[in-house]
């Protein structure tokens, strides 16, 4: 195995100012990887999102199902849509709420939310304000799941990028 010294035998014997050059690039390279770790590191942001030192958090997930209650008509399940974006709207808003969507498909599985809070109870709670929930159009399951504090900003991010409301 080779070691640093030998690597660099071949330049050694140079002119002063080759190893001056070489020895520049080295300690270069070595404070550019070293600043790797964290380069954009932002305390205040961290604490206010309530990362860890590995900018995670637990939240607690939610499965949304196709529940046993399908049978409306198309202008009771419209109204009863609406119901349901609307309120992940207001608990988007209250901040309770990072991240919801539906799943591109006409399976059982129906879509996410990802809650910002402490306990599955408390997450519990807040689905049962969810008409579409109430209705029996959709069941979920609740899970305590570990990701990114970043996600406590997309809500904001949203707003930037959606054109219309939904």
């Amino acid at each position: 195995m080779q070691t640093h010294s030998s690597l660099l035998a071949p330049f050694l014997g140079r002119a002063p100012l080759a190893k001056a050059i070489i020895v520049s690039v080295i300690i270069s390279v070595c404070v550019s990887f070293s600043a790797m770790s964290d380069p954009l590191f932002d305390p205040q942001r961290a604490k206010k999102a309530g990362a860890d030192e590995y900018g995670m958090k637990p939240y607690v997930m939610a499965f949304l199902k196709r529940g046993p209650q399908q049978n409306r008509t198309p202008e009771e399940a419209k109204q009863l849509q609406r119901a349901h974006l609307d309120n992940i709207s207001r608990l988007a808003n209250e901040g309770k709420l990072v991240l919801a969507g539906p799943f591109l498909h006409k399976g059982e599985l129906r879509g996410i939310y990802v809650f910002d809070v402490k306990t599955v109870e408390e997450a519990r709670a807040l689905t049962q304000t969810d008409p579409a929930i109430q209705a029996g159009s959709l069941v979920l399951e609740l899970l305590p799941w570990y990701g990114s504090a970043a996600l406590t900003e997309i809500n904001e991010l949203h707003k930037i990028m959606a054109k219309k409301a939904i």
